[in-house]
């Protein structure tokens, strides 16, 4: 039989022959494309032998040096102000240091032991060093920095003891580590926000996910508490650096976090310019917030206030009256509990459905970052606490896009004037720097843990139909309540 009676199955089984062979060396190349500005894609795997004994072929050699280039590109916009980025190029190597927190930018392939929370640095070069990091952005507060474990850095050419028997390498990732500690504050809302989750963002956003965190100090419940907002920065679960598993490999690293200031960053600081708008729309993101701004509610609804509830020190001591008050200003009130703002995945989406938020100063009012924008805070001031007050909560909401209101008690209203009478010196001149030179645990203890407010309603209530104002509602027939 000729060659034209070839039957059309043989000619359908001939062609899919062509396409899996195409298929085939189609994968074997197509890794060899690489995006310098996202160069790394993860791929952790189990390796044998140390890492700095591996010999790679020419493409290989390829993927590192773009990888090395384009991981030097996002490191160079952390070097602070004032230092020399030219060493980073150099030596791949960079440690440094500001009031807040030390690091090290790492730019060459490394390794993370967990047995003695060491990395490991090799060098060509003649020198030879040994860094101590606590990656934690207190730093100054011994408090804070006494739960913060320090990280070991040795960076040393390969003919040093310390960096010639390196330990074997039993996972290898493809992408930059962020090495940063859960210790310090953990546990208080304000602080695990201001020097943690910020932090990470400003030092992590740039990468687009393709990050990997390594968590010192590593607390199960922490990391249950902030899981929906690691798993937006990253796209790998993180990993605790005591307990990893065996050591592990990397391009390159950040060891510390930036910090710029309570509850806010400063954009020109931060790479890629983001600014604390676009961390607040990553919070929503991250959470699957739904409103962004206060405009978005129904004009036909009661506008909710979420009033945040305290029962150690400053508390209201008429709470209930307070409510009342609030609820016939016109507010639909929702009262945050304590034990609510424990899953940040339930409480973000109850602040975020609300126009106005009330609490007296305290770490409850780090949650305005969830709030829409244009939304009112207002902050009760107890006596002694302004300049916290102002700094802390009503400076940076005001930066964040909120509206704020602050409502400074007079002296009538705390807990205080029963505690010392009304001609103490604490009262009668309402003198906090007199208690400041005291020290911080006369003043914390007298301004923070023995006071309590009890609310003027008739003063307040002129503070609330300003914030019904400010998000463009009156006081003139109060919507119903939305079932």
């Amino acid at each position: 039989m000729g060659k034209e009676s070839k039957s059309p199955v043989f000619r359908a089984s001939f062609i899919v022959c062509l396409l899996f062979a195409y298929g085939l060396i189609y994968a074997a190349f197509s890794s060899f494309h690489i995006n310098p500005f996202e160069p790394w894609k993860h791929q952790e795997s189990y390796v044998s032998g140390s890492v700095h004994n591996r010999k790679g072929h020419d493409a290989s050699n390829f993927f590192i040096h773009e990888v090395k280039e384009a991981l030097g590109i996002h490191l160079k916009r952390l070097v602070n102000k004032g230092e020399d980025p030219t060493q980073l190029d150099a030596k791949g190597f960079l440690c440094q240091s500001d009031m807040s927190s030390d690091g090290c930018l790492i730019n060459k392939p490394l390794l993370i032991d967990k047995d003695s929370l060491t990395i490991y640095v090799p060098s060509d070069d003649d020198t030879q060093s040994k860094y101590m990091v606590k990656p934690y952005a207190r730093k100054g507060e011994d408090t804070a920095m006494n739960n913060v474990s320090p990280v070991q850095i040795l960076h040393g050419n390969r003919s040093n003891t310390s960096t010639t028997n390196l330990p074997t390498c039993n996972f290898n990732h493809n992408v930059p580590a962020v090495v940063f500690s859960s210790g310090g504050y953990a546990g208080s809302g304000f602080h695990e926000i201001n020097e943690v989750i910020i932090p990470l963002f400003i030092t992590s956003r740039q990468f687009e996910s393709e990050v990997q965190l390594v968590i010192s100090d590593y607390k199960p419940s922490w990391i249950k508490k902030h899981k929906k907002y690691l798993a937006h920065l990253s796209h790998y679960q993180v990993i605790n650096m005591a307990e990893s598993g065996g050591v592990r490999c990397f391009p390159g690293a950040i060891v510390g976090l930036k910090y710029h200031g309570n509850l806010g960053l400063n954009s020109s600081e931060v790479p890629g310019g983001y600014s604390m708008s676009d961390f607040r729309q990553f919070l929503r993101e991250a959470y699957g917030l739904k409103v962004g701004n206060v405009g978005e509610f129904p004009m036909t609804e009661r506008p909710r206030l979420l009033l945040i509830s305290r029962t150690g020190t400053r508390r209201f001591l008429n709470e209930d009256e307070l409510m009342k008050t609030m609820e016939e200003v016109g507010f639909e009130v929702v009262v945050a509990k304590p034990n609510m703002t424990k899953s940040l995945e339930y409480f973000s989406g109850l602040v975020n459905k609300c126009s106005v938020m009330v609490g007296v100063h305290g770490a409850g009012l780090t949650n305005e970052i969830f709030l829409p924008d244009g939304a009112v805070t207002i902050q009760v001031v107890p006596l002694g606490l302004d300049w916290g007050s102002t700094n802390y909560y009503g400076d940076p909401g005001i930066k964040m896009g909120l509206k704020y209101l602050d409502y400074k008690i007079e002296a009538n209203e705390s807990s205080l004037l029963s505690l010392y009478g009304p001609d103490h010196p604490y009262i009668k001149k309402h003198d906090p720097g007199s208690v400041y030179r005291m020290g911080y645990v006369m003043s914390r203890t007298i301004y923070q843990d023995q006071q309590s407010v009890r609310i003027n309603l008739v003063r307040f209530r002129e503070t609330l139909i300003q914030a019904l104002n400010l998000i463009g509602r009156s006081t003139s027939t109060p919507p119903p309540y939305s079932n």
